[in-house]
């Protein structure tokens, strides 16, 4: 797990006697895996950011139910594929939570006695990068440079979905920046190469909670709200794949 950021020691309690025992938040300490064995593709494999949460919800008398898990929002973001001297190729089911398996528990109450867990997620990178150019009818590799620069914020969040209480219980923020070099005219297996910065800045784990915008707890997501473009060093910018949702 490498340098593993973390808040233990005294627990601290929230409103409605919420106590949050752990905050751990990592990036996995290995470089970016670079896959070429696609001769139409490449693909590679960032390293997992990881947070967790060790939480204990008291006994709730009432017929409400709670909803603690992760939220995150993307904040910033940097993503261009480029082709030589012809251009450059740019890029909700559970919501507002990040997924609905680990990284969610659920408390049905009443409840007569403290309900303890453990919450935890992961996210990385995993995308496909066509060697030709995108709109191109060419199947030629033009692939010369990767770059890609994101930053999150994360929360631990508690909700009343009774009554719609929201409660921030941690903020985190995660950056994963990516720098890939590419020669098109080396054979395929010996393209690629990775540049600083291999490894990533770990997490942090902040003193004061940051408000979520309301951005965050609507769709789209910011998967689904990208959109590729590919923009020539000539001519007009063209949309090569629109978004799933405005």
């Amino acid at each position: 797990m490498g340098c593993i950021q973390s808040i233990g020691g005294k627990a601290r309690v929230f409103r409605e006697g919420i106590t949050v025992i752990d905050v751990k938040a990592s990036i996995d300490p290995i470089p970016t895996s670079i896959d070429e064995s696609s001769s139409v593709v490449l693909r590679y494999r960032t390293p997992h950011f990881r947070a967790s949460a060790q939480v204990v919800m008291p006994p709730i008398p009432k017929k409400e139910t709670w909803i603690v898990g992760w939220i995150q929002a993307c904040s910033h973001m940097e993503f261009y594929n480029q082709y030589g001297e012809q251009g450059i190729d740019s890029d909700g089911v559970n919501y507002p939570w990040y997924g609905n398996t680990t990284e969610t528990c659920t408390i049905v109450g009443p409840t007569k006695r403290d309900s303890k867990f453990v919450i935890s997620m992961n996210d990385n990178f995993y995308p496909s990068v066509t060697w030709a150019v995108p709109v191109s009818e060419s199947n030629v590799a033009k692939l010369t440079n990767i770059y890609r620069d994101q930053s999150f914020t994360t929360w631990l969040v508690a909700t009343n979905t009774s009554t719609n209480d929201m409660i921030i219980l941690q903020t985190l923020h995660w950056r994963m920046q990516l720098s890939i070099e590419v020669n098109p005219n080396r054979p395929l297996g010996q393209r690629a190469r990775l540049r600083e910065p291999i490894a990533q800045d770990q997490p942090k784990i902040l003193s004061k909670n940051e408000p979520i915008p309301p951005s965050a707890l609507v769709k789209p997501n910011a998967n689904d709200a990208q959109v590729l473009m590919w923009r020539p060093k000539y001519g007009q910018p063209l949309v090569v794949i629109p978004p799933k949702h405005r």
